[in-house]
């Protein structure tokens, strides 16, 4: 059975403070992030290994935006995020 059985995907956004690496002003910048909630019960059709793996399952989201733009108005420069997670569990 797939692991993506075990979840249901939903996407949100998360505010985070970040600095911009040209300008040095900080902002606040909302990240788009992709919520993997695990679901109550394993679905059907399930053997002994599925249920062992749905056991250990945690809910977790993953950061989708790999690059924000400056808010500031002289700027504007797009620049990598660094210093925030990939991943995190909920």
């Amino acid at each position: 059975m797939d692991e993506r059985a075990y979840y249901s995907q939903s996407q949100t956004t998360k505010a985070a403070m970040l600095n911009c690496p040209y300008c040095r002003s900080q902002e606040s910048y909302d990240l788009r992030w992709m919520v993997h909630k695990k679901k109550d019960r394993l679905p059907g059709g399930a053997d002994e290994r599925d249920r062992a793996k749905f056991a250990k399952a945690q809910s977790y989201m993953v950061l989708l935006d790999d690059k924000v733009s400056c808010k500031n108005m002289r700027c504007r420069r797009p620049f990598e995020i660094s210093g925030v997670k990939t991943m995190a569990f909920l």
